[in-house]
Parts: structure tokens; C-alpha cells; sequence
């Protein structure tokens, strides 16, 4: 696998994604990482490699990346992207390292709550709650859980519903 150097000591970047046989794409701040993965044009070649059948690994960042947009993401906008558009790889959103606890004496919102507020203004958008040790493993038609905890699926206007590694995700695929 090729490694994506700094945007600044690279001028042609399309090269290195191009080449390879998997793509994966870690942590770190989302919106610095699509902001690079835009202003490099590397959205646009790991999109088309991907729908060739490359397969795509993500995780935190990368798993927002992977989303029709990084509106879920919980980290701080250290800057300002080109856009918000992601790679719309999957046809719903992604809040990586989910989790419903609420911290005493906080009185702040719970993500939860954060995720209620993004569905105001995006109803027609599902969200996925991933949580620390869980992922979404994609093949073709069919989405499964894997790890040993409950995945979380928002809605507006609708309960929050809970899944667990035996059930049936495939449905996730269709949303749109």
C-alpha cells in the first residue's frame, strides 16, 4: 500500500492511490483530513477505486470520510474544509467512538442529544452510533457488526433502535 505524504511536499498525489490494492484511512481530526482529501483530489480517485471493488478500510476519521458527509464527527473544526462532502461510500452517517454515558455534573449534551439536533435539520439522514470496538464490515449487498456490542441507529422523528452482531444490517444498504 502506498502511504499519502504531507499535502505540502507532495504536487501530484493521484498517483499513489491509483496503484494500490486496499485503502485505508485512520484518525486523526476530520476536518483537516477531508480538507487535504479535497484539496488534493484524492476524494474523487479513492471514490472511483473504490466503487472498482478496492476495498476500503476506515476507522474514526476515516470511517466519517466515508460517509455522505463529515457533519458527524465529533471532532473540533481545527479548519475550515473545502467541503463537507465525503466520500459517500456508505448511504448513511457514522458517529465513531459512540457512546450514550453521561458524565456527572457535565450538564452539557449527550451525544445523543447532538446527534437529535443534526437530524432536525438532516431528516431524511439515518446515523449509525459506532461504538469503541465495534465495526461495519461491507460486502457487496451485505453489512454485518462485528464486535461484541450494541450499535446504535438514529432516525428523526423515530426511537433510537439498538442492533446487536447477529442481526440482519443489510437494510442499511438501502436506504437511499
Amino acid at each position: 500500500m502506498a502511504q499519502i505524504a504531507n499535502p505540502k511536499t507532495v504536487e501530484n498525489t493521484h498517483h499513489p492511490v491509483l496503484g494500490t490494492q486496499a485503502i485505508v484511512v485512520g484518525g486523526g481530526n476530520t476536518f483537516h483530513l477531508i480538507h487535504y482529501l479535497h484539496q488534493t483530489k484524492l476524494l474523487e480517485d479513492i471514490r472511483n477505486k473504490v466503487s472498482n471493488g478496492t476495498p476500503y478500510i476506515g476507522w474514526s476519521a476515516g470511517s466519517n470520510v466515508a460517509c455522505p458527509t463529515i457533519k458527524t464527527s465529533n471532532d473540533m473544526p481545527i479548519i475550515e474544509p473545502i467541503s463537507f462532502q465525503g466520500l459517500n461510500l456508505v448511504p448513511f452517517q457514522i458517529n465513531p467512538h459512540y457512546t450514550n454515558a453521561v458524565i456527572p455534573n457535565h450538564n452539557g449534551e449527550t451525544r445523543e442529544q447532538r446527534l437529535e439536533e443534526f437530524l432536525v435539520l438532516n431528516p431524511d439522514i439515518y446515523v449509525v452510533g459506532l461504538p469503541e470496538g465495534t465495526m461495519l464490515k461491507i460486502e457487496d449487498s451485505s453489512i454485518r457488526l462485528i464486535g461484541n456490542k450494541t450499535i446504535y441507529l438514529f432516525k428523526f422523528g423515530e426511537e433510537k433502535q439498538e442492533y446487536s452482531p447477529n442481526d440482519n444490517l443489510d437494510f442499511l444498504l438501502e436506504i437511499f
